[in-house]
């Protein structure tokens, strides 16, 4: 059987076609194949082009130049000049496209799928269009933006219907947020307008839509019944996202299986088990004893302060800053040997992660942050520990408050803006905002005092370890929080292999 190829839209760095890159039948074939990504940021294209050059290097002799590349033992210029390296990187190129849908010429992006479908019929279209207009988060911001109507982001599912009109794939998946089931545009519901496009692209041309997660009842499938809990499918994280599933009319007698949900949580903890624990660095005048002393300083900020948690946390507080002593200078990045992973992972998903690893974890280094912010992160990460949730802001001490007024308000806004991720649960949602600060990403290990670095952001998002992120770090945790967990997206292209070569019954 050959692999069913895929095209890729929106790919971001590519969680979605990672997915179904590495998805495998029961004699280990490959069932697809990217044709074709495409994606517009420049720096989510080069981890996406670098990702196409891995595929192509894992059979040959030149993955151990891969290696030395993303462990920095070689420059860039060294690995791209190896005469291996340098021929995959020619076949990723025509794989991974930088353009951007909408803007650039249809004509040259209906010639790049052409090219890559060929004459095969029974392929698959994958993707996710931006989502700021849908995003709740987004539509709360704008509320009093009179553009905000205007938003050609609310269009550009547009461009995915566009190329479902003209090349008319066998089957399709299209990821978005969970505000798009109650995004309205003109008074009139986004989704319902989206799926009722997408269910008749054109005359002659129609799609079952289907829910992954639910079978339809005798009306069909309501809105809710596309929303997919990740956290329930092995994914260590609380992310909930509408997936749509579209098959063409003439395949539609094929049915498919759902996505068995796990029956427990992947944590925090197990899934970051293994990776080595790291000191986090000041954003000024940074040293180790400076580093330690402002730790030893957090417990005079809690004069004065009352709570019924007051002395657990103390004790938690003072038994980190003695734990922290021993980390060191050095323990600001990663040098040990190889990572593994929490025992109670599931197999597949820990084999999965820890699959042709790098020796040392890459992009597992601690970003820095200013003194008051490591003061307050200790104290969040203790409170979490003895009270088994996260502080709000009317829980901190007055002393370590931000000065700015709207965080000392008795109806202050974000009341949870330092959050700290609770080991014995899956995380909250890993979002792009992740590479503006840490405040919402606060590693729960108080000793450590710190948010979390890209590589264990990766590992919420079940990115494997040998997955290298390019660009600079706020552009990689950018990259991460965009993306679809790449080991959901698995468990999504075995649901779709099994339409396209019916063997789901």
């Amino acid at each position: 059987m050959s692999a069913f190829h895929v095209i890729d839209l929106f790919a971001g760095p590519g969680g979605l076609g990672e997915g179904f890159a590495s998805s495998r039948d029961k004699r280990h074939r490959n069932q697809f194949e990217i044709g074709l990504s495409i994606e517009k940021d420049v720096t989510a294209h080069s981890t996406l082009l670098l990702r196409a050059v891995y595929r192509r290097l894992k059979s040959t002799a030149a993955l151990s130049r891969y290696h030395q590349f993303i462990a920095g033992r070689i420059t860039n210029s060294e690995f791209v000049n190896d005469p291996i390296v340098a021929e995959a990187f020619r076949l990723a190129s025509i794989e991974a496209r930088c353009a951007e849908l909408g803007k650039d010429s249809p004509a040259k992006i209906n010639d790049w799928i052409a090219s890559a479908v060929g004459a095969q019929t029974d392929w698959v279209l994958i993707g996710g269009p931006p989502c700021q207009a849908y995003s709740l988060a987004g539509r709360s911001r704008r509320t009093n933006d009179t553009a905000f109507e205007e938003d050609e982001k609310h269009f550009l599912y547009r461009e995915y219907l566009r190329i479902l009109r003209k090349f008319e794939p066998a089957v399709f998946v299209m990821e978005n947020v969970k505000g798009m089931l109650s995004a309205t545009h003109g008074g009139a519901s986004i989704f319902a307008r989206i799926t009722s496009e997408l269910s008749r692209p054109k005359a002659g041309l129609d799609y079952e839509l289907r829910s992954f997660v639910c079978e339809p009842d005798i009306v069909g499938h309501s809105p809710m019944d596309y929303l997919i809990r990740a956290d329930q499918y092995c994914v260590p994280q609380m992310r909930h996202r509408v997936i749509l599933l579209g098959v063409r009319r003439d395949y539609a007698s094929r049915r498919h299986e759902l996505l068995q949900p796990l029956g427990r949580d992947v944590t925090v903890q197990s899934i970051l088990a293994g990776l080595p624990p790291l000191r986090s660095t000041l954003s000024k005048d940074d040293s180790f004893e400076h580093w330690h002393a402002v730790l030893g300083d957090t417990a005079r900020q809690l004069r004065g302060w009352k709570s019924e948690h007051r002395a657990g946390i103390e004790s938690v507080m003072m038994a980190a800053v003695s734990r922290a002593a021993s980390m060191g200078q050095s323990r600001a990045k990663a040098k040990t040997a190889h990572a593994t992973i929490g025992s109670n992972v599931p197999a597949e998903l820990a084999a999965w992660m820890l699959e042709d690893a790098p020796q040392t974890p890459c992009q597992h280094e601690a970003r820095g942050h200013m003194a008051s912010d490591l003061q307050r992160y200790l104290f969040a990460a203790s409170y979490a520990a003895v009270a088994q949730r996260s502080p709000k802001l009317a829980d901190f001490p007055v002393r370590l408050l931000p000065a700015h007024a709207n965080a000392r308000a008795q109806d202050a806004p974000n009341t949870d803006r330092f959050r700290v991720q609770l080991f014995e649960r899956p995380s909250s949602t890993i979002v792009s905002h992740i590479s503006k600060d840490g405040h919402y990403y606060i590693h729960p290990d108080p000793h450590q005092c710190r948010s979390l670095t890209v590589r264990e952001a990766a590992r919420l998002q079940t990115f494997p370890d040998n997955y290298f992120f390019m660009g600079p770090r706020t552009a990689q945790y950018a990259q991460v929080g965009n993306a679809v967990p790449p080991y959901l997206a698995r468990q999504i292209a075995k649901v779709v292999a099994g339409i396209l070569t019916g063997s789901a019954g």
